[in-house]
């Protein structure tokens, strides 16, 4: 579904992800896992369209999108959830979710809208006592939730996903990763993971992806990577490297 091949981007004159390649299959949820610093919210954005490729080149669904805008990336059907929510503070929680079917207002009809209304509000209770409130005085949780409500409401076919469980705590990180595995199965939509918490990505997913100083160091099946030694001790944690 996805290829990415030998990218190279960066802001301004740094170059941040050097030479990187890794593909995301239909019905995967692949994670992305490694330091501050490695290059893993560099690469969504760079694959999101927000950054520009200096060289290298991405498909997604047998078509190129190494120079395509953002908006034109979402309405393909790629969508990032990006790191720190990102929700419009000033919009109520239903004026944020009707901004996810923006990209697309020309096609959907009433009864589409509401249909998948529906469908992100039974996926996120709480939003639904929530659709007058003003999003900027949600918990950061809600937010989280509204964030991945708003860019299921353009109807993805693969999803970007930039440290889901950052600054939430244990309960509403449980009911983040049930939504997330639900729509991998539920739905068969496809993922693609940026997680600060590596233990949690590779848990969560099918293949697994290592970066450090944007480049890709190790790569395979998630629960292989979890027995690996070496690992286990630099990135979860039970030993200093």
């Amino acid at each position: 579904m996805l290829q990415i091949e030998n990218i190279i981007s960066g802001y301004g004159q740094v170059e941040v992800l050097h030479g990187i390649s890794l593909e995301v299959n239909p019905g995967e949820i692949v994670s992305v896992i490694g330091s501050n610093g490695a290059g893993k919210s560099t690469l969504l954005r760079t694959i999101s369209g927000l950054i520009n490729v200096r060289q290298g080149r991405m498909t997604f669904a047998n078509q190129d999108i190494t120079s395509v805008p953002p908006s034109k990336i979402v309405a393909m059907g790629l969508v990032h959830v990006p790191e720190g929510r990102q929700v419009f503070n000033s919009l109520t929680v239903f004026e944020n979710l009707l901004m996810g079917i923006y990209i697309k207002r020309g096609e959907f009809k009433k009864e589409k809208k509401r249909e998948l209304l529906e469908f992100v509000l039974n996926l996120f209770p709480i939003l639904r006592t929530r659709e007058k409130q003003v999003a900027g005085t949600l918990s950061g949780g809600e937010q989280q939730m509204l964030a991945i409500a708003r860019a299921l409401m353009s109807e993805p076919k693969l999803l970007l996903f930039d440290e889901p469980s950052m600054g939430l705590s244990p309960m509403v990180i449980g009911n983040i990763i049930e939504v997330i595995r639900r729509l991998n199965q539920e739905v068969v939509l496809t993922i693609l993971l940026v997680e600060q918490n590596p233990a949690l990505g590779l848990a969560l997913s099918n293949r697994t992806y290592v970066l450090n100083l944007g480049k890709v160091i190790a790569s395979g099946n998630s629960k292989e990577m979890l027995m690996q030694e070496d690992l286990r001790k630099v990135y979860l944690g039970q030993t200093k490297p």
